[in-house]
């Protein structure tokens, strides 16, 4: 009886008043059970997540993709059913989740949000789709759009209010008299920011003749520097800008090239196509790094 009082008294893994030597088959029944629980856990939590959600940044703002996949210390959201087109987020950005409805719901009794969305909502009746303002802004300025998500990553880290010890703003990191330049009157507006960071990307490609290396040179460190040095001013900041892009835009191709491929291989052969049939392209496409 004062050993069934004393197992009512337990509090999470601590023993109170228990015998080593009396509760030893309490322990042998019990640690295959706990390790059995343990293991199951660990196979849930390293499952991919597939959703159709919307993943909400702290800032307020939302990516919307179609899954995710935690790796290490970011989020990496894959905006496409199939692993060509993805974004990596610092895990410690993401809020949380919200599920994308697939159409609105037809006569349905209202149901009260949580508390923290309410919130959120009230703030960001809109909420701002970064993915769909890349696109949108890719398809104006005729660029890669993975192009201009390297672009924003490397600049901003996708945040909306991020601010540069030089004085550059938002995404795309506009120094007020190129965002003043450009029409931009609030560099912090993402859609704004966006916008007018593309069409000024594609101006330096244009001005350089499509060397993604020197354009990318000039959006960070200046067309005046650039054209100083004739190429990548010797600056360690500057190089490792051109360089971080570089590499992302190539994983981001290389990665897309691989997914188009398996099918390939597993369908029938087709007819080689002729030479006249390639499509010039004004975007830059997968280059050499350095």
């Amino acid at each position: 009886m004062s050993r069934l009082w004393l197992a009512l008294r337990l509090k999470g893994s601590k023993l109170r008043g228990f015998s080593p030597r009396g509760n030893l088959a309490y322990f042998r029944m019990h640690k295959p059970i706990q390790l059995a629980l343990w293991t199951a856990l660990l196979a849930l939590t390293a499952l991919p997540c597939f959703a159709a959600d919307a993943a909400i940044l702290r800032n307020g703002f939302s990516i919307r993709h179609e899954r995710r996949r935690i790796i290490g210390d970011i989020t990496r959201l894959y905006m496409d059913g199939d692993q060509s087109s993805f974004v990596d987020i610092p895990t410690a950005e993401i809020d949380h989740f919200e599920a994308v409805p697939d159409a609105p719901a037809a006569a349905a009794a209202p149901i009260p949000a949580p508390r923290q969305l309410q919130s959120s909502a009230a703030i960001n009746p809109h909420p701002f789709d970064l993915n769909q303002a890349v696109r949108d802004a890719s398809g104006t300025y005729q660029l890669d759009p993975d192009l201009v998500t390297s672009v924003i990553r490397a600049e901003s880290g996708f945040n909306v209010r991020a601010v540069s010890p030089k004085g550059a703003q938002g995404l795309m990191q506009l120094m007020p008299q190129t965002a003043s330049q450009l029409g931009v009157h609030n560099a912090f507006d993402p859609k704004a920011n966006v916008d007018a960071g593309t069409r000024y990307l594609r101006e330096l490609l244009e001005r350089y003749n499509f060397d993604l290396v020197k354009a990318l040179a000039a959006y960070n460190a200046g067309p005046e520097r650039v054209e100083q040095y004739n190429g990548v001013p010797p600056y360690y900041e500057t190089k490792a800008y051109v360089a971080r892009i570089v590499r992302d835009f190539n994983k981001k191709k290389l990665a897309a090239k691989s997914t188009t491929a398996a099918p390939a291989k597993k369908g029938p052969p087709s007819k080689a196509a002729p030479a006249h049939a390639k499509t010039p392209s004004h975007s830059p496409q997968r280059i050499a790094q350095n």
